[in-house]
Protein backbone atom coordinates (compact mmCIF):
# COMPACT_ATOMS: atom_id res chain seq x y z
CA UNK A 1 0.00 0.00 0.00
CA UNK A 2 2.82 2.41 0.88
CA UNK A 3 4.66 1.32 -2.24
CA UNK A 4 1.68 2.26 -4.30
CA UNK A 5 1.23 6.00 -2.62
CA UNK A 6 4.91 6.39 -3.02
CA UNK A 7 4.61 5.24 -7.09
CA UNK A 8 1.42 7.72 -7.51
CA UNK A 9 3.31 10.61 -6.11
CA UNK A 10 5.92 10.15 -7.97
CA UNK A 11 4.03 9.96 -11.34
CA UNK A 12 2.04 13.06 -10.33
CA UNK A 13 5.28 14.26 -9.94
CA UNK A 14 6.62 13.34 -13.41
CA UNK A 15 3.68 14.60 -15.10
CA UNK A 16 3.76 17.86 -13.43
CA UNK A 17 7.02 18.05 -14.95
CA UNK A 18 5.88 17.55 -17.99
CA UNK A 19 2.94 19.61 -18.21
CA UNK A 20 2.95 22.88 -20.29
CA UNK A 21 3.60 26.13 -18.67
CA UNK A 22 2.41 29.48 -19.22
CA UNK A 23 4.93 31.68 -19.65
CA UNK A 24 4.68 35.75 -20.36
CA UNK A 25 6.87 37.57 -22.16
CA UNK A 26 7.29 41.80 -22.21
CA UNK A 27 7.58 43.52 -25.31
CA UNK A 28 11.48 45.15 -25.84
CA UNK A 29 9.73 48.63 -26.75
CA UNK A 30 13.10 50.20 -27.64
CA UNK A 31 13.97 47.12 -29.69
CA UNK A 32 10.71 46.54 -31.62
CA UNK A 33 9.30 48.58 -34.12
CA UNK A 34 6.02 49.47 -35.43
CA UNK A 35 5.96 51.42 -38.94
CA UNK A 36 2.84 53.01 -41.27
CA UNK A 37 2.15 52.85 -44.97
CA UNK A 38 -0.93 55.05 -46.17
CA UNK A 39 -1.86 55.71 -49.75
CA UNK A 40 -3.30 57.73 -51.83
CA UNK A 41 -4.04 58.84 -55.68
CA UNK A 42 -0.61 60.23 -56.26
CA UNK A 43 1.60 58.36 -53.95
CA UNK A 44 1.90 56.97 -50.48
CA UNK A 45 3.49 58.03 -47.30
CA UNK A 46 5.46 56.17 -44.43
CA UNK A 47 6.53 56.38 -41.21
CA UNK A 48 6.65 55.31 -37.44
CA UNK A 49 4.56 54.86 -34.29
CA UNK A 50 6.18 53.54 -31.15
CA UNK A 51 4.87 50.94 -28.82
CA UNK A 52 4.76 52.42 -24.90
CA UNK A 53 4.15 48.79 -23.28
CA UNK A 54 2.83 44.94 -24.14
CA UNK A 55 3.01 41.42 -23.00
CA UNK A 56 2.32 38.22 -24.77
CA UNK A 57 1.24 34.90 -22.89
CA UNK A 58 2.28 31.71 -24.24
CA UNK A 59 1.73 27.92 -23.59
CA UNK A 60 4.11 25.16 -25.03
CA UNK A 61 5.53 28.15 -26.85
CA UNK A 62 2.03 28.78 -28.86
CA UNK A 63 0.65 32.65 -28.61
CA UNK A 64 -2.40 32.50 -26.16
CA UNK A 65 -3.05 36.07 -25.19
CA UNK A 66 -1.52 39.54 -25.50
CA UNK A 67 -1.75 42.87 -25.20
CA UNK A 68 -0.27 46.52 -26.36
CA UNK A 69 -0.52 49.81 -25.66
CA UNK A 70 0.47 52.21 -28.50
CA UNK A 71 1.66 55.99 -27.93
CA UNK A 72 -0.19 57.33 -31.54
CA UNK A 73 1.26 61.06 -29.72
CA UNK A 74 4.71 59.65 -31.24
CA UNK A 75 3.42 59.75 -34.86
CA UNK A 76 6.11 60.32 -37.14
CA UNK A 77 6.85 60.99 -40.87
CA UNK A 78 9.89 59.29 -42.64
CA UNK A 79 9.05 59.96 -46.77
CA UNK A 80 9.28 63.88 -46.65
CA UNK A 81 12.23 65.63 -45.85
CA UNK A 82 11.03 69.11 -46.31
CA UNK A 83 10.84 70.12 -42.79
CA UNK A 84 7.89 72.05 -42.91
CA UNK A 85 6.14 69.56 -45.08
CA UNK A 86 6.90 66.88 -42.70
CA UNK A 87 5.82 68.90 -39.63
CA UNK A 88 2.78 69.91 -41.32
CA UNK A 89 1.40 66.29 -42.16
CA UNK A 90 2.14 64.94 -38.66
CA UNK A 91 0.34 68.01 -37.19
CA UNK A 92 -2.34 66.83 -39.55
CA UNK A 93 -2.21 63.21 -38.69
CA UNK A 94 -2.70 64.34 -35.10
CA UNK A 95 -5.53 66.16 -35.86
CA UNK A 96 -9.32 65.25 -35.63
CA UNK A 97 -9.43 64.67 -39.34
CA UNK A 98 -7.08 61.56 -38.47
CA UNK A 99 -6.29 60.31 -35.35
CA UNK A 100 -6.88 62.73 -32.40
CA UNK A 101 -3.93 61.93 -30.44
CA UNK A 102 -4.98 65.23 -28.39
CA UNK A 103 -8.00 63.76 -27.42
CA UNK A 104 -6.41 60.14 -27.33
CA UNK A 105 -3.27 59.72 -27.06
CA UNK A 106 -3.35 55.86 -26.89
CA UNK A 107 -4.62 53.35 -29.18
CA UNK A 108 -4.70 49.70 -28.21
CA UNK A 109 -4.86 45.92 -28.88
CA UNK A 110 -5.94 42.79 -27.03
CA UNK A 111 -5.18 39.65 -28.32
CA UNK A 112 -8.79 37.13 -28.06
CA UNK A 113 -7.41 34.00 -30.20
CA UNK A 114 -4.18 32.81 -31.77
CA UNK A 115 -4.64 29.32 -33.84
CA UNK A 116 -1.60 27.98 -35.10
CA UNK A 117 -1.40 27.58 -38.97
CA UNK A 118 2.10 25.54 -39.01
CA UNK A 119 5.63 25.70 -37.36
CA UNK A 120 5.96 29.80 -36.87
CA UNK A 121 2.56 31.08 -39.03
CA UNK A 122 -0.58 32.04 -36.41
CA UNK A 123 -4.04 33.33 -37.12
CA UNK A 124 -4.41 36.50 -34.79
CA UNK A 125 -7.65 38.01 -34.08
CA UNK A 126 -7.94 40.65 -31.30
CA UNK A 127 -9.93 43.76 -30.71
CA UNK A 128 -7.99 47.56 -31.73
CA UNK A 129 -9.11 50.53 -30.08
CA UNK A 130 -8.72 53.91 -32.02
CA UNK A 131 -10.20 56.99 -31.09
CA UNK A 132 -11.93 55.01 -28.34
CA UNK A 133 -13.61 53.12 -30.84
CA UNK A 134 -12.97 49.27 -30.55
CA UNK A 135 -12.73 46.63 -33.96
CA UNK A 136 -12.18 43.31 -34.36
CA UNK A 137 -8.93 42.88 -36.87
CA UNK A 138 -7.43 39.69 -38.10
CA UNK A 139 -4.25 39.28 -39.51
CA UNK A 140 -1.41 36.70 -40.06
CA UNK A 141 1.85 36.74 -37.84
CA UNK A 142 5.21 34.77 -37.85
CA UNK A 143 6.31 34.08 -34.56
CA UNK A 144 9.76 32.64 -33.66
CA UNK A 145 10.92 31.68 -30.22
CA UNK A 146 14.53 32.07 -29.79
CA UNK A 147 16.29 31.26 -26.42
CA UNK A 148 14.08 33.12 -23.96
CA UNK A 149 12.90 35.63 -26.66
CA UNK A 150 10.05 35.59 -29.27
CA UNK A 151 10.29 37.77 -32.34
CA UNK A 152 6.85 38.05 -34.37
CA UNK A 153 6.35 40.35 -37.34
CA UNK A 154 3.23 40.98 -39.33
CA UNK A 155 1.18 42.77 -41.83
CA UNK A 156 -2.04 44.56 -40.52
CA UNK A 157 -4.38 46.10 -43.07
CA UNK A 158 -6.37 48.31 -40.66
CA UNK A 159 -9.72 50.11 -42.34
CA UNK A 160 -9.76 53.91 -40.75
CA UNK A 161 -13.20 54.53 -41.56
CA UNK A 162 -14.37 51.95 -39.22
CA UNK A 163 -12.68 54.28 -36.36
CA UNK A 164 -14.50 57.62 -37.61
CA UNK A 165 -11.23 58.32 -39.77
CA UNK A 166 -13.12 59.28 -43.07
CA UNK A 167 -10.91 62.46 -44.42
CA UNK A 168 -11.06 62.31 -48.01
CA UNK A 169 -11.98 58.75 -48.28
CA UNK A 170 -13.94 57.73 -51.42
CA UNK A 171 -17.12 56.25 -49.86
CA UNK A 172 -18.02 58.82 -48.07
CA UNK A 173 -17.20 61.96 -50.34
CA UNK A 174 -17.68 62.45 -53.95
CA UNK A 175 -15.76 64.23 -56.37
CA UNK A 176 -12.65 63.87 -54.57
CA UNK A 177 -10.37 63.19 -57.66
CA UNK A 178 -7.04 62.77 -57.27
CA UNK A 179 -7.59 63.61 -53.70
CA UNK A 180 -8.81 60.52 -52.32
CA UNK A 181 -6.90 58.26 -49.95
CA UNK A 182 -7.30 54.91 -49.42
CA UNK A 183 -9.42 53.33 -46.52
CA UNK A 184 -7.23 50.97 -45.81
CA UNK A 185 -3.66 51.91 -44.02
CA UNK A 186 -1.06 49.42 -43.02
CA UNK A 187 1.06 48.34 -40.11
CA UNK A 188 4.08 46.76 -39.87
CA UNK A 189 4.80 45.28 -37.06
CA UNK A 190 8.24 43.65 -35.83
CA UNK A 191 7.69 42.85 -31.92
CA UNK A 192 10.86 41.12 -29.68
CA UNK A 193 9.66 40.31 -26.39
CA UNK A 194 11.91 38.28 -23.66
CA UNK A 195 10.75 35.93 -20.99
CA UNK A 196 10.05 36.48 -17.74
CA UNK A 197 11.11 40.15 -17.45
Amino acid sequence: MKSAKILLALVAIVAMSFTAKDDAYKIDTAKSKLTWVGKKVTGEHTGTIAIAEGSLQTKSKKITGGSFVIDMTSLTDTDITNTGGNERLVNHLKSDDFFSTEKHPQATFVISSATSINKDEHKIKGNLTIKGITNEIEFTATIQPIGKQLIAKAKILVDRTKFDIKFRSGNFFENLGDKVIEDNFELNVELIATQGV
